[in-house]
């Protein structure tokens, strides 16, 4: 098989022993993108506009904290992005503060309270609204899922089209250890998209079999550990189940950073 640039990744991550190669691809590509968020991306104007808007979400700002060991890339992409943040809300806020502070007045209650019967809402109402919807708004955004979005999607592009094309890595794949319940979701999907019916069912044919296999042995590995604290095993052998508990939970949602 040719090696490409964009099939060195793919092709490293199916040579390791992991319980989903997809995962292992998805942790470089986010290291890459964290990496990216508080490096080349800070000279670069459109990509600073987007980091002031959607900023990172909790998951990803953590992970930006502790690869870090100078704070100072962070903190300039903090201070940017906290700053419109305070625009944002500041203007809903000036928006409405005159109609806001009347209201406060008891003797404007009457005018501008909610109508009884619910035809109109407050100012106060109608504010809390566009602020909940400003905030849940940035809640949604990150700057690195966006990243890592956009390439994973290309790299499961690439996976299938060697599967398809090039019989060594068919091959790999077929003999893996399977995927993570979230990357087969995925594999799916983007096998509807790109594949012929006929395609289609042939991938299923040889996806299917190896999935349910591969999440039956490591059921049966927690199940064994489980069995290994009954003081009537206490002299059994372990087998593979020692590190069952984490491979599992890596089988059912995709989590790479247990540290097992």
């Amino acid at each position: 098989m040719k090696e490409r640039i964009y099939t060195i990744p793919i092709n490293e991550a199916f040579n390791q022993d992991t319980e989903c190669p997809l995962c292992v691809c998805e942790k470089k590509l986010e290291n890459d993108a964290l990496e990216y968020a508080v490096g080349p991306a800070m000279m670069e104007p459109d990509s600073r506009i987007e980091t002031n808007r959607t900023g990172f979400c909790s998951n990803h700002f953590v992970k930006l904290y502790h690869i870090q060991n100078e704070r100072l890339p962070l903190a300039l992409v903090i201070d940017t992005h906290m700053a419109e943040q305070i625009k944002n809300l500041e203007e809903i806020y000036l928006r409405n503060k005159k109609e806001i502070e009347a209201l406060r007045n008891k003797k404007h209650l009457e005018a501008f309270s909610e109508n009884i019967k619910g035809k109109k809402k407050s100012v106060a109402g109608k504010t809390i609204e566009e602020l909940l919807n400003k905030l849940a708004q940035l809640k949604e955004t990150c700057a690195v899922c966006r990243k890592l979005d956009d390439n994973m999607d290309k790299l499961v592009d690439n996976t299938l089209y060697l599967y398809r094309k090039e019989p060594q890595f068919k091959k790999k794949f077929i003999e893996s250890k399977g995927f993570c319940l979230r990357h087969l979701e995925v594999l799916l999907a983007k096998a509807r998209q790109v594949f012929t019916p006929v395609i289609q069912a042939e991938f299923l044919a040889q996806l299917l079999p190896l999935e349910l296999s591969e999440l039956k042995r490591v059921n049966e590995e927690v199940n064994h550990f489980t069995k290994m604290f009954d003081y009537r095993n206490s002299q059994a052998d372990w087998k593979n189940s020692r590190d069952a508990v984490p491979r599992s939970i890596e089988k059912l949602t995709g989590t790479w950073d247990l540290n097992y």
